[in-house]
């Protein structure tokens, strides 16, 4: 098992033909991913997973910028806290949260429209068992554990025919996801304020004088720009 595990492992870092989808093939994609962001007992897991994409998003732009990534914390709530030490740059630090998972979604489509699709699962796999290293409470390991588990399985017990479609679908998904976790987050700062300690825009704001509500705006740019990336992608695709 193991080693057929490790096989498909292997040989999912190799481009396939580029993705085509019909029609039909595209609304079920479409439906699928949408389920995964509006039925809440979907949405109560593969939220979890938006959680880990936003918090790597965090860390990855410390990275850049000379930071010292400390550690990553996950919590049930879908809530989680990256820390970071060094000289690097805050404010681009903290921005690179909720736009994450929308700009890796469509990453992922068009990576899946080029024949990557296998390769961004098995690549998805070495992230996050490289994320486990930063983890830093309980319910994050338990999460990303989690995680792995069911990316692993997709790598081995989807067929590789399908798991480019999967990895498109996947990529929608994030989009969306991405898109209901910024609209959480206006619900934040109009109508759950006692939360406002915890909103990348309230604190991006105290950091830089600059209202939240502008960061909220570019919050939603960068999300909207790569939810039409995604768009043009599967238009064309299909």
């Amino acid at each position: 098992m193991l080693q057929e595990w490790w096989t498909d492992f292997v040989n999912g870092f190799t481009r396939t033909a580029p993705l085509t989808v019909s029609g039909t093939e595209l609304l079920w994609l479409l439906a699928g991913a949408a389920a995964l962001c509006i039925v809440p007992v979907l949405w109560r897991f593969f939220g979890r997973f938006v959680t880990i994409v936003h918090e790597l998003g965090h860390a990855f732009a410390g990275l850049t910028t000379g930071m010292r990534v400390t550690g990553i914390t996950l919590r049930m709530d879908q809530g989680g806290t990256t820390l970071g030490m060094g000289r690097g740059r805050a404010v681009w630090f903290g921005f690179w949260g909720y736009p994450t998972p929308a700009v890796v979604g469509a990453g992922l489509v068009w990576a899946s429209s080029q024949g990557w699709g296998r390769a961004a699962l098995s690549a998805a796999v070495v992230v996050l068992l490289l994320t486990f290293l930063f983890i830093r409470n309980l319910q994050g390991a338990l999460i990303l554990l989690g995680a792995i588990v069911v990316a692993c399985l997709l790598v081995v017990a989807v067929p590789p025919g399908l798991q480019g479609q999967l990895a498109l679908g996947a990529g929608v998904a994030l989009v969306l996801g991405a898109v209901r976790d910024w609209w959480n987050l206006v619900s934040v700062h109009t109508s759950r304020r006692r939360e406002l300690g915890s909103s990348d825009a309230f604190i991006l704001s105290r950091k830089t004088g600059v209202p939240a509500a502008v960061w909220l705006l570019l919050f939603a740019a960068v999300i909207g720009l790569s939810g039409a990336g995604a768009w043009l992608v599967l238009r064309v695709a299909a």
